[in-house]
């Protein structure tokens, strides 16, 4: 008979197993029903803002990839040059992966489906992200929601190559997320899509409408390394669907705690970095903004430098825009210069940043974030006869630029959204508060 010693040890056993036969490793079922009591959280205890690196080890001047610039010369002082927190992921087991960094855990794969292949099937329309993020249970857990975008751009790698629009081949391509840990699946060419639509939801609404009529939410898309406001309806018909990753843990990150230091700088002691309140006062070329922040002595600093391209989202303000708080997408305590946009409207500038947004053959592109509108040149989807400036993807997103150019070159802006080319961008400069 065996003693009641081995018995506990027995139960305890089968309940572990019984545990991990019912743990759904890919999604969300309806049917999962572990309780948070039975697992082990494995959440690192951090609070705050911190901001993950962009993982970009590469060095680049306005078009190829380069040797890294000696101190003072030319394009020192790009995003290679601070690694900042670099990513520390944990592979829970469980369809779950931990950031301890961020204090933030993840969901593993968009796969819903859980058939192990990532599909336009796996798609899920803004209301039902909303919606599922209180059955879900993955890894056991039951405190699961749809993250914001400041939580979802945590996420972002500039080690990605971004696909050409159009292309239908993969071949040669690194997604803008680390596949080491997280599965990702390109936009499904089978069922009528493009690679590049890899768009990941967030429950960020913008405060404005985009395509002068769309109500809009803001996601990641990690083809191609950007933040675009999309339309929740799709022009095709019905809601537009979305990948989704659902985050659970540090209920604080994204959260700002600026303060104003009275000298023209402005402390934000959520993530530890220190802001200037002002910025450029005029646009300036990729080359030309990383000379002036190096070179930047102001407030009893010489440290300063361009921000990489998740210190400047970090700032970002999801709650104003131009038409609906009369201001930049940022808090009131900066100061952001006026200017008149593609449709002739007052607005407010794109500003550098430190990153490469790097393409299959050229590295002649860097993302900036755009602060004001995010015009782009289209047809009126009010009125097919005309076409013209407008809103197209909100403040707060973030795209690229040429590092050099005349943006005359490009009268009705690039790509399907003819987003508008302004190549001279605005700079905001940062340093670490040591």
């Amino acid at each position: 008979m065996q003693s009641k010693a081995n018995q506990k040890s027995f139960l305890s056993v089968l309940i572990a197993v019984l545990i991990l036969l019912n743990m759904n490793l890919a999604g969300c079922k309806k049917d999962d029903s572990i309780s948070d009591a039975t697992i082990t959280d494995n959440l690192p205890n951090i609070t705050g803002y911190p901001i993950v690196s962009t993982n970009q080890t590469k060095f680049y001047n306005n078009s190829t990839e380069i040797s890294a610039p000696a101190t003072g010369s030319a394009f020192y002082g790009q995003n290679a040059m601070y690694t900042g927190n670099a990513p520390k992921y944990v592979n829970n087991g469980d369809g779950t992966v931990t950031d301890r960094v961020t204090g933030l855990m993840w969901q593993q794969t968009p796969d819903r489906n859980g058939d192990g292949t990532i599909k336009s099937s796996d798609k899920v329309t803004y209301t039902q992200a909303v919606a599922g993020a209180s059955s879900c249970k993955t890894g056991g857990h039951t405190d699961w929601r749809l993250p914001t975008i400041k939580e979802l751009y945590s996420l972002i790698m500039f080690t990605g190559i971004d696909p050409i629009i159009e292309g239908t081949s993969t071949s040669g391509l690194t997604p803008f997320i680390n596949t080491d840990y997280f599965k990702f699946g390109y936009g499904d060419v089978n069922a009528g899509e493009r690679i590049i639509d890899a768009q990941f939801v967030s429950s960020t609404l913008y405060v404005d409408y985009t395509m002068l009529t769309s109500k809009t939410a803001f996601g990641v898309n990690f083809a191609d390394g950007r933040i675009k406001g999309y339309g929740l309806n799709d022009p095709k018909g019905g809601e537009k669907t979305f990948y989704l990753l659902y985050v659970r843990g540090n209920s604080e990150y994204g959260k700002n705690k600026f303060t104003d230091n009275s000298n023209g700088t402005i402390s934000d002691n959520a993530t530890g970095l220190m802001w200037k309140q002002e910025d450029s006062g005029a646009g300036m070329n990729w080359q030309d903004a990383l000379s002036y922040a190096e070179n930047m002595q102001f407030a009893g600093y010489s440290d300063w430098r361009l921000p990489n391209a998740k210190e400047l989202q970090s700032i970002v303000d999801y709650t104003r825009s131009p038409s609906t708080t009369n201001s930049a997408a940022i808090n009131p305590l900066f100061k952001c210069t006026k200017i008149t946009n593609e449709a002739g409207k007052d607005d407010y500038p794109f500003y550098w940043t430190n990153t490469t947004h790097a393409k299959p053959t050229s590295g002649s592109n860097a993302a900036y974030v755009c602060f004001g509108r995010a015009m782009g040149y289209m047809v009126d989807p009010t009125n097919s006869s005309n076409a013209g400036w407008i809103d197209v993807h909100g403040a707060g997103c973030q795209r690229s630029d040429p590092k050099t150019g005349n943006a005359s070159d490009f009268p009705h802006g690039f790509g399907p959204q003819g987003d508008a080319i302004r190549i001279l961008n605005y700079v905001r400069l940062v340093r670490t508060i040591k």
